[in-house]
């Protein structure tokens, strides 16, 4: 071990301490927010990582002896933002910074006493960057949202190959997918549920399962969809834990009450109009989603059944902020094309609500 310079020694141990307490709060955001064993093994490796690079270039006593937190000036100095976390993202990217900045200083203070050690920390910080991205992402996705436009995706339904349906969408302007595909096996659903997954949100985009909590849980998705015959919200949580999104179909103010009542994260409201997916469903018409809004107020939803870019004004006038549609943009000829329109119509202003 080379010898070190023992005016560094109270910086280095200030920054080790950031650091491992940094990605200790990014491990946890995985581990019990969102259920991410990738993610939090990662994390929980950097952390042993980091120990361990700081025992190959410093001695521990020779740290621990020139701690000196009450002679510290910057316990006094804060600035506004440090008191004040809005989300779970924010949260992330607080601790993000933390653990970028206090690997930055211990990189540079490695270089006066060695240069392998150096490069270990620089990795420890590049790896970081990678990680604490796609952490902060799926938090900012697993936030209740208000989506604008949510594609109701089902393979067999696609008029062209499902993928270019999918990528025209998005690059139509949608914000959400609902995977669609109930008689899909297991294994070959949790393979498409992961593919969709990592491609949507590449692109920021959310993505939803039906029915399926635990295929939702396998593929990283951002929540499930559930309806009124499916398990209950209560038992979905119990296998999603605490991050992912659950919503409900209803087709009624009382059956909306009841899922927001439940625990529910965002509600469908329909069918507004007939729909050939659900034809045993009688159409409420657009007052449904004014009759549902009026009582529930300003929650998640979204309006679905029989919308396309023909009627999808009458929806936007009875107030519904969101709408999930599936054969106007699974059967089009130009998806991209009918999506713009859609996005259009629903004026583009995503947002986040809180649900009740």
């Amino acid at each position: 071990m080379a010898a070190t310079d023992r005016r560094l020694d109270r910086l280095v141990d200030a920054c080790r301490n950031r650091v491992a307490e940094g990605l200790r709060t990014l491990e946890d955001l995985a581990r019990f927010v969102l259920n991410d064993t990738e993610a939090s093994t990662t994390l929980k490796r950097l952390r042993h990582g980091l120990r361990e690079t700081i025992a190959s270039g410093w001695d521990e006593q020779r740290l621990l002896g020139a701690r000196d937190t009450s002679g510290d000036v910057g316990t006094a100095i804060e600035t506004p933002s440090e008191s004040h976390r809005q989300t779970q993202a924010d949260i992330a990217g607080a601790a993000a910074s933390r653990v970028r900045e206090g690997l930055r200083s211990l990189e540079e203070a490695a270089k006066t006493i060695d240069a392998d050690v150096a490069r270990q920390l620089q990795m420890i910080r590049y790896e970081t960057y990678d990680v604490a991205a796609r952490l902060g992402t799926r938090l900012q996705l697993s936030v209740p949202r208000q989506w604008r436009v949510c594609l109701l995706l089902t393979i067999d339904a696609c008029s062209l190959p499902w993928m270019q349906v999918f990528e025209a969408s998005i690059a139509g302007g949608i914000d959400c997918v609902q995977i669609r595909e109930k008689h899909m096996a297991d294994a070959t659903l949790v393979s498409h549920a992961c593919d969709v997954v990592k491609r949507a949100h590449a692109k920021g985009v959310s993505v939803v399962i039906n029915d399926r909590p635990d295929i939702a849980l396998a593929s990283g998705a951002d929540g499930v969809h559930l309806g009124q015959d499916d398990m209950s919200v209560a038992a979905a949580r119990q296998v999603l834990g605490q991050g992912p999104l659950i919503g409900v179909s209803t087709h009624s103010v009382d059956e909306a009450q009841a899922a927001i009542a439940a625990g529910a994260d965002s509600i469908g409201i329909g069918p507004v109009f007939a729909s050939a997916t659900r034809p045993e469903l009688i159409a409420a018409g657009p007052m449904c989603v004014t009759q549902t809004l009026t009582a529930l107020g300003n929650v998640p939803h979204l309006a679905i059944g029989g919308i396309d870019s023909t009627n999808i004004g009458q929806v936007t006038v009875a107030g519904a902020q969101g709408v999930a549609v599936g054969s106007a943009m699974c059967s089009a000829a130009s998806p991209s094309d009918v999506a713009a329109l859609l996005c259009s119509a629903m004026q583009c202003t995503s947002s986040t609500v809180t649900a009740p």
